[in-house]
């Protein structure tokens, strides 16, 4: 009754007002979880560790503990480009992380590190995401498409069963994401902490950025999910 009320008043019915908050609402996620993930890396990018460690230092003391031993650590240009790049196997950093001492650094170094030793240690999350990745890049760049254009023009319906079970690999994609991210942050406190690479105090820092690190993959499954969801409304409204 509330949405039906000032949805009407505004000039649109509730279903419309549901639409609308399953655009912003991603929106808003993805949005905060960046602003989120930058104001701490902004913050904690500023704060050098007590030892003087180098991220690239942090990320080669990681490999070490967990017995990874061909993995290279090469510094890459750009600003939160870190990755692990598992066909050359070598571990990007970025100019902020490879020859920073800030606490930032070396979490982002040892979060990436974390996937170095996943793929070392064939960690079956990592093997099934892998698989679908080739899925989930045809659904993401084809899935959304194919649903306008069944949506649009009733002859070509059957495009939208097409396009969002295309699609749908984008969500299953990202879900599989987390306890990969998750893991390989969790690999990185680990070591971090026992091999004091950091203090109390200084680990607490880290962690804070890993976990907002982590929020923006949550925020774009949340983001993906709901534009599923927003796509079946619409198409069970036209039928």
């Amino acid at each position: 009754m509330y949405y039906g009320y000032y949805g009407n008043f505004l000039g649109f019915d509730s279903f419309s007002a549901w639409q609308l908050l399953l655009i912003i609402i991603p929106f808003a996620l993805c949005l905060g979880a960046q602003f989120l993930v930058k104001s701490r890396y902004k913050k904690f990018s500023r704060i050098a560790n007590s030892r003087n460690l180098t991220g690239a230092q942090a990320a080669y003391e990681l490999l070490q503990a967990n017995g990874v031993s061909n993995v290279q650590i090469v510094r890459t240009q750009g600003q939160l480009t870190d990755n692990f790049n598992p066909r050359t196997n070598t571990i990007n950093l970025s100019e902020g992380v490879y020859d920073s001492t800030s606490i930032a650094a070396i979490g982002i170094a040892c979060h990436e590190a974390g996937h170095a030793c996943q793929y070392a240690e064939n960690y079956f999350p990592i093997k099934v995401r892998s698989k679908v990745i080739p899925a989930a890049n045809i659904g993401s760049s084809i899935g959304l498409p194919l649903c306008i254009i069944g949506l649009i023009f009733s002859s070509f319906s059957f495009l939208f069963t097409i396009g969002i079970i295309l699609y749908s690999t984008v969500f299953l994609f990202q879900l599989i994401t987390l306890p990969v991210e998750f893991n390989a942050s969790s690999r990185a406190l680990k070591t971090i902490r026992e091999r004091g690479l950091l203090q109390e105090q200084e680990y607490a820092g880290a962690k804070s950025v890993l976990t907002a690190a982590a929020l923006t993959y949550v925020a774009s499954m949340a983001s993906s999910l709901l534009t599923m969801v927003r796509l079946l409304l619409l198409n069970g409204r036209r039928k």
